[in-house]
């Protein structure tokens, strides 16, 4: 029995199905899984959702697309066969609000998170006046999923995608006020991923906005980091005006130009990727395309 006819007869029996779900029906290795899906006739992928560019030391030129090609078959992809194009819609459109449902979710949780820190601190007014909280990540491209993994310090499993948050200080805010806020959200970060009602992973940053320029430079790996998680950021919590202050900044320092540019390469790179991987088996030992396919992680660090 043929690798492809026994794909066909699980569709048929289970409906349309998610990559994950099709590996735990099938045992198969992933790579191979995928392989099969993308490259047999009558079996159709649909992916969901979007894709968006993510900076990876591991990557030649740094630019490489996310999700990468394992976690978007496993998790963002529906596969299903060529008669069964109404069923797929249907179950793209709803993993597809169930993504937006859980970003939400999220948002909502890293807003309350550094609210409560912000709250309790005898400096709140100053803090509100001149500090802005900004969200980036899985969230704000409606992409945040729930599958639980290892949080990467502790080893403690946690919901999924994690929650990019980056706590920018006006000229006004001492080092040592920035200092204690710091402490304070460190606390939070170990309270929500201790606590079995959260197990969610706050990654976060404070520092001030002279260090904002020195990154705007956009002139090695972690500058361009902290630039692109700039740009796609979305308020969340403190000063408006601080936020719109960062926000041009961005602008006038190129940084969506510089970041086109990468996309663009990252785009094409996936192509090329997907097509060797696909069509040539010993492609599949080349460590170039295998930081594109087996990335574990769906996370980047933040500076």
């Amino acid at each position: 029995m043929s690798l492809v006819l026994d794909i066909g007869e699980f569709l048929a029996a289970h409906g349309p199905c998610t990559g994950a779900d099709l590996l735990a029906l099938t045992g198969w290795e992933v790579l191979t899984l995928w392989k099969a899906c993308r490259t047999q006739p009558g079996i159709i992928m649909r992916r969901v959702g979007r894709r968006f560019l993510r900076l990876d030391k591991e990557v030649e030129g740094y630019a490489r697309l996310s999700p990468s090609i394992r976690r978007e078959f496993l998790t963002y992809t529906v596969v299903g066969r060529a008669e069964q194009e109404e069923q797929i819609a249907a179950r793209g459109l709803e993993l597809q609000r169930e993504f937006v449902r859980i970003s939400q979710y999220k948002r909502q949780v890293a807003h309350d998170a550094v609210r409560r820190v912000v709250e309790s601190s005898p400096n709140r007014e100053r803090l509100l006046t001149h500090v802005c909280a900004v969200i980036a990540g899985d969230v704000v491209y409606g992409m945040a999923h729930a599958v639980e993994r290892p949080e990467p310090s502790t080893g403690r499993l946690v919901r999924g995608s994690d929650l990019d948050v980056v706590i920018v200080a006006d000229e006004e805010i001492a080092p040592e006020e920035r200092e204690a806020l710091d402490a304070a959200l460190y606390r939070e970060k170990w309270n929500m991923l201790v606590l079995p009602e959260w197990r969610e992973e706050l990654d976060y940053i404070v520092k001030d906005v002279s260090k904002v320029l020195t990154q705007l430079q956009f002139d090695d790996f972690r500058h361009k980091v902290a630039c692109k998680i700039l740009h796609e950021s979305e308020f969340l919590y403190g000063s408006m005006a601080l936020f719109a202050r960062l926000k041009r900044l961005v602008g006038e320092f190129d940084i969506p130009q510089h970041l086109a540019r990468l996309e663009a390469q990252a785009v094409q790179q996936r192509e090329v990727a997907e097509t060797q991987l696909a069509e040539r088996p010993e492609m599949e030992h080349d460590p170039t395309w295998q930081h594109l396919f087996f990335t574990s992680e769906e996370r980047e660090e933040i500076y």
